[in-house]
């Protein structure tokens, strides 16, 4: 009974699942980690390969097997007007602006871009952009052909209402 001492006892409950918002802002957490990881690969000189894992049925023998493959990543900088690094946040194909009225972070060189990258990293993980992120990701659900009010009914799986 002396080791069961030691340890410190809680009553809690298991959280059932994610809130979409919680989905959204790790689904950009992971982005902005890719962009980190490609930035830094790029300062270093060496080259970043990020994976993903795609089901493949074979046409003869009709099995399914899994293969990893390389992501196609398109870095979120470019080279501005002025000679400097402008960076922009997407979400989906969506350009996500941090603040009102500006779409891009301005840095002077690939060491800032990662500590840019960094910081807005952590500016989601800590939900200051769900906002940002909620409007945008109710312009990509619009694309799509989704109301956004009708999809939230159905992720909570209740009936639509009538019209």
């Amino acid at each position: 009974m002396s080791g069961l001492s030691n340890l410190k006892f809680v009553q809690t409950k298991r959280q059932k699942g994610n809130s979409p918002q919680h989905a959204r802002r790790h689904k950009l957490s992971n982005k902005l980690y890719e962009q980190i990881q490609m930035a830094k690969a790029i300062q270093s000189g060496t080259e970043f390969v990020s994976m993903k894992t795609r089901v493949i049925k074979d046409s003869v023998s009709g099995e399914s097997r899994r293969v990893e493959t390389p992501k196609r990543l398109k870095p979120w900088w470019w080279v501005g007007e002025q000679g400097k690094l402008c960076i922009t946040v997407r979400y989906g194909a969506r350009v996500l602006e941090v603040i009102e009225g500006r779409n891009a972070i301005e840095a002077d060189n690939i060491a800032g871009v990662i500590t840019t990258l960094e910081v807005l990293r952590m500016a989601v993980e800590a939900g200051e952009l769900d906002a940002r992120i909620d409007s945008v990701s109710s312009l990509v659900m619009k694309g799509f052909g989704k109301d956004v009010a009708t999809s939230k009914r159905s992720t909570l799986k209740l009936p639509t209402r009538p019209n």
